[in-house]
C-alpha cells in the first residue's frame, strides 16, 4: 500500500515548477527553509511534520549547479531524518547527466557518481525527463523513472501547418530519440552528421543524411547549451536549401552567450521546456511550454501505486 500522505517540496533552483506541480495536482507547496552560512555552507530545513509521509523533493539542474546539488543531498537526507516514509527526488534535469561514460582517459563518470550521492543522502527512487543517456537509469539501485519531453512538444507541434517540413537529428546520437517525434507527426526524418573536437562544446557539421531543400526543417534535441552545435547546424542546412530552421528541445541550459548567439542566427524560433527556468535568458525567439501536469500525472500515479509507464 502506498503512504497515506504526499508532500511535495521544493528546492532553490526552480520553485515556480514545483508551485505549477502543485497547482496541477491540487496540493499546497510544503514549507522549508534553506540557510546559506557565511562559510557557505548550507542548511535546509524542513518546516513541517512529514513522519511517515510519502515526500516528492522538487529540484532542477541550474546555475549554480554545484550549489544546487549539494542543496538536494542534505534535503533529502533531512527528510529521511524526519522520519519521512519513502523520498522521491523529482529532478526534471538530472546534474551531470552528460558526464554519462569515460570517453577520456582518466576521467569521473560522475553521472554515476551523482547517483551513488542521492541514495546515499536517502533517495528511495528517482523522477526525471530526457536523460541524455538512457542508460543512465542503470547507475541506481532505486526505481527511475524517465518522462520524456516529446509528447508535450508533438502536441504543441501539432498545432502548426506541417506541410512540407522534416525533422532533423542535430548529430548521429540523436538519430535514435527522434522517432518518437518522426511517428507521432507522421514527417521525414534528416540527420546531421558533426563531428567534435576537443572539450570546447564546438561541433561542425560535415554531412547530411536525407534532403531538406525547398522544405522547412525541425531539429530536435534534447538539450540546448551554448547554442553552437544547433546554430552550426542551422547554418549548414540553410546552405542545403531548407527554407526555414527552427529548434524544439527539452532542456534549456542556455549557457554562456547562448541567448545572444540565438539572437543573431537566423534560426527562425526555438521551442523548449520548462525543466530548467530561464531567469533572465529572455529572447523573442524562444517559447517554453510547461512539463509541469505531466510531473504532476507522474507524481499522483506514483504515490498511488499505479503505472507511471503509460506517460512515457
Amino acid at each position: 500500500m502506498p503512504p497515506q500522505r504526499i508532500k511535495i517540496f521544493a528546492g532553490t533552483s526552480h520553485p515556480s515548477l514545483a508551485q505549477a506541480i502543485c497547482h496541477a495536482i491540487d496540493l499546497p507547496l510544503s514549507k522549508s527553509e534553506v540557510v546559506k552560512f557565511a562559510n557557505e555552507n548550507l542548511m535546509v530545513r524542513i518546516l513541517e511534520n512529514v513522519r511517515g509521509c510519502d515526500v516528492f523533493y522538487v529540484q532542477s539542474s541550474a546555475p549554480p549547479v554545484n550549489e544546487a546539488l549539494v542543496e538536494t543531498l542534505i534535503a533529502i537526507d533531512a527528510l529521511k531524518g524526519a522520519s519521512a516514509e519513502r523520498v522521491t527526488a523529482v529532478l526534471p534535469y538530472l546534474p551531470y547527466s552528460r558526464s554519462d561514460k569515460k570517453d577520456q582517459p582518466r576521467i569521473s563518470i560522475t553521472a554515476r557518481l551523482v547517483a551513488d550521492l542521492l541514495q546515499t543522502a536517502g533517495a528511495d527512487r528517482v523522477l526525471t525527463m530526457d536523460l541524455h543517456a538512457a542508460q543512465i537509469q542503470g547507475f541506481f539501485h532505486v526505481p527511475v523513472d524517465q518522462l520524456m519531453g516529446a509528447p508535450v512538444l508533438c502536441d504543441y507541434l501539432k498545432t502548426w501547418d506541417l506541410r512540407d517540413t522534416v525533422l532533423v537529428a542535430g548529430d548521429v546520437g540523436e538519430a535514435k530519440d527522434i522517432g518518437k517525434f518522426a511517428n507521432a507527426l507522421n514527417l521525414p526524418v534528416a540527420i546531421v552528421d558533426k563531428r567534435r573536437y576537443g572539450n570546447d562544446d564546438r561541433a561542425v557539421a560535415t554531412n547530411l543524411i536525407g534532403d531538406v531543400a525547398g522544405k522547412h526543417a525541425i531539429i530536435v534535441d534534447d538539450e540546448i547549451a551554448t547554442g553552437g552545435t544547433v546554430i552550426e547546424a542551422t547554418n549548414f542546412l540553410m546552405s542545403r536549401g531548407a527554407l526555414s530552421v527552427k529548434v524544439v528541445a527539452t532542456h534549456a541550459v542556455l549557457s554562456g552567450q547562448a541567448v545572444e548567439r540565438l539572437n543573431s542566427s537566423v534560426v527562425d524560433r526555438l521551442i523548449v521546456t520548462d525543466t530548467i527556468p530561464l531567469r533572465d535568458k529572455k529572447s523573442s525567439k524562444i517559447e517554453v511550454l510547461s512539463v509541469a501536469p505531466l510531473f504532476a500525472k507522474a507524481i499522483r500515479r506514483i504515490h498511488d501505486g499505479d503505472s507511471v509507464s503509460d506517460l512515457f
